[in-house]
């Protein structure tokens, strides 16, 4: 009997010792607008994880309604700025599906180029000097691609400005992906591959500076190939957009790296403070 009782007490007391208990929802019986607003206020302070904890009760409670729609944009958002952009580019997909035709979908898209417009890398890019261009640009074509979709189909859109701007930085920057490769292609005697990768410059991204570099490129690379009238085919087109490119007067010369990083500006894209 002593022994049982011990065994009791010991188990029992083991359950005074359990931090592994989920804490009391203090929020039950809340309505939606109660959860907002203190969704909001978190969002306010910065603390994005209880912000997103809120805004997902709103939609697990609620399912139907404004507060339900806002609380998936919101979410979006903090989601982003709480370090978890697959999160927030995933959340942005559901809204999209959800509500196609919603008033605030070229926010979303707007959001979902911001997202992509800045990888996870890009500070640790800033601190060692990186050019952007020389990151993988998976997210900014797709960061393109979201802001392409918002001018095209919501030119008048509030956002569209920013979007068009953000659109030129990410033209350049992809194109100068572009040449990089073309230029490692080049320096290995891959001339045809450096031709390829050369020639996407000029047919997508037409009129960005990178095109200089990337006809200087082509000439260079039908020089080597022995395809003088495509070299000379070529170099009209460099002497008729550039016609004081040192590419006209010294060839083709591979040059160091360029360090460029136009990241020092941060987007925000809160639309609930609005």
């Amino acid at each position: 009997m002593a022994a049982a009782l011990s065994v009791s007490l010991l188990l029992g007391g083991c359950g005074l010792f359990n931090t592994n208990a989920p804490e009391p929802d203090n929020t039950v019986g809340w309505s939606a607008e109660q959860l907002y607003r203190d969704a909001k206020s978190e969002m306010d302070s910065g603390n994005w994880s209880a912000a997103i904890t809120q805004l997902d009760r709103i939609q697990a409670r609620y399912p139907f309604g404004v507060y339900s729609q806002q609380a998936m944009l919101d979410t979006a958002y903090a989601q982003w700025r709480d370090g978890s952009p697959e999160l927030a580019i995933a959340t942005i997909d559901r809204f999209e599906q959800q509500y196609p035709n919603h008033e605030a979908t070229d926010y979303m898209l707007y959001l979902k180029g911001l997202v992509n417009f800045t990888p996870d890398n890009a500070f640790l890019g800033q601190l060692v000097g990186q050019d952007p261009a020389e990151r993988d640009p998976k997210g900014a074509r797709a960061s393109f691609d979201a802001f392409r979709e918002l001018v095209d189909r919501f030119p008048d859109s509030k956002y569209a400005a920013d979007a068009r701007m953000r659109m030129n930085w990410l033209a350049n920057t992809i194109a100068m992906n572009e040449v990089y490769t073309a230029r490692y292609y080049y320096e290995r005697d891959a001339y045809i591959a450096a031709i390829n990768r050369a020639e996407t410059v000029i047919t997508d991204f037409q009129g960005t500076p990178a095109a200089e570099e990337a006809l200087g490129i082509m000439i260079a690379s039908y020089e080597r190939l022995g395809m003088t009238q495509l070299r000379d085919d070529t170099r009209r087109v460099l002497q008729t957009n550039y016609p004081d490119s040192e590419y006209l007067t010294q060839g083709y010369t591979l040059r160091g790296k360029s360090w460029w990083n136009p990241m020092s500006w941060w987007p925000t894209a809160n639309r609930s403070a609005e």
